[in-house]
């Protein structure tokens, strides 16, 4: 099982924005200053916040029609990702944060929290559980006609074949971040990482708050199927983790940030956040080439976020028009233009070949042939034991 969720409610300094953030406390000071941040430039003085959208190349989010109910929604989702603008351009939006997918089951079956949420976003793979449990509304994808707007690969997944219950958000992978002023070694694989992370940057490195992404470290160094069940490869990975835990400053799905803020040295991070980091430096005047960013090798993962609607949500009508909204192709490559992860879209490469980093949102054939899926499996209670064993010692 995986250790209760440790809130820290911070909420954003903005009177129209309510952000409730279910982290640890450090976490989620850190990740609230990080957020404000980029809220500032996204949100901050009217017209100057105007001034910087048209810079980035934005376009006005593209409006859907007018509709006979109140724009209310809540939402359960991680941080920095979803563009603060699109979700003011919509309605008002109550945004919850998570940094794993565990948290957002363990927060949606807490005292039948479900009613509390309108959407939740999940990784793909967390669907049929979420599913299962009957926490999810089985879509009537007529209420979605821009559905159609997804690219093909990116419906009917194995995780929920025709889309029952889920719409593509958007999808990722997993590498690193360093700070090159800090850490003189180069970083090429996830071996490197590992000795990084214990000798030069030990005690000045996050890994993921997640148990699947952390373990993830080990398998992919290795060259062991990262969803492995076998005993004997997570006997060996409880034995890594016990050598590699106290050489971790902490577990924070959202270290970017702290790289670039001199926090930490060394992060495990999804693509778009690391790319984030990096426009947030060049956004303030300062020299990202200070920092690297890799993708993770030779072996690493990709995922996908999805949108779903729950059960017991308020606001069943306002979730099926924000969903539409966003798979509008206006809406949908502004948002990714925010986060910078890739929204399935069709032709979205195209429709966003302005972007800075685009080589950070959009993968070769040779890098995508290193990213493998993850699963949802028997291993799962005992990567959650390793986990928590993990941060035992923090």
């Amino acid at each position: 099982m995986v250790t209760p969720l440790t809130t820290g409610e911070i909420f954003m300094g903005h009177s129209d924005d309510t952000t409730r953030i279910l982290l640890s406390q450090e976490a989620a000071q850190h990740l609230a200053t990080s957020i404000n941040r980029r809220r500032f430039l996204a949100l901050g003085g009217g017209a100057a916040a105007l001034a910087a959208l048209s810079a980035c190349g934005s376009s006005a989010p593209a409006k859907t029609a007018p509709k006979e109910f109140d724009k209310n929604l809540s939402l359960l989702s991680w941080a920095d990702y979803h563009d603060p603008a699109l979700l003011k351009a919509w309605g008002n939006i109550s945004l919850t944060i998570i940094s794993s997918n565990e948290e957002a089951i363990q927060e949606l079956t807490k005292g039948g929290a479900s009613s509390d949420y309108d959407i939740v976003v999940l990784t793909g793979l967390y669907i049929p559980q979420a599913a299962k449990a009957g926490m999810l509304l089985e879509l009537d994808k007529s209420r979605l006609p821009n559905i159609s707007n997804i690219d093909p690969l990116n419906i009917n997944q194995p995780w929920d074949v025709g889309n029952k219950y889920s719409v593509c958000k958007d999808w990722g992978t997993t590498g690193w971040i360093y700070d090159k002023q800090a850490i003189s070694t180069e970083i090429n694989t996830w071996a490197d990482f590992i000795k990084v992370a214990q000798t030069e940057a030990s005690g000045k490195t996050y890994v993921m708050d997640a148990p699947n992404w952390l373990s993830g470290i080990y398998f992919w160094a290795n060259g062991i199927d990262w969803t492995t069940e076998k005993t004997e490869d997570l006997d060996a990975y409880a034995a890594f983790m016990k050598d590699f835990a106290p050489h971790v400053h902490g577990f924070n799905s959202y270290g970017s940030a702290d790289v670039v803020d001199g926090t930490v040295a060394l992060a495990q991070v999804w693509n778009g956040m690391a790319r984030l980091a990096l426009q947030g430096v060049a956004d303030a005047g300062g020299d990202p080439s200070r920092y690297a960013w890799g993708i993770g090798a030779p072996v690493t993962d990709i995922w996908m976020d999805n949108w779903c609607i729950l059960k017991g949500a308020k606001n069943i009508d306002a979730a099926y028009d924000f969903i539409n909204f966003i798979l509008d192709p206006v809406n949908s490559v502004n948002d990714l233009k925010y986060h910078g992860f890739n929204t399935g879209i069709k032709g979205v490469k195209e429709l966003a070949q302005d972007i800075p980093l685009k080589e950070m949102v959009f993968f070769t054939d040779a890098e995508l042939a290193t990213m493998k899926s993850g699963a949802v499996n028997s291993s799962f209670d005992r990567l959650g034991q390793i986990y928590n064993d993990a941060k035992s010692v923090q």
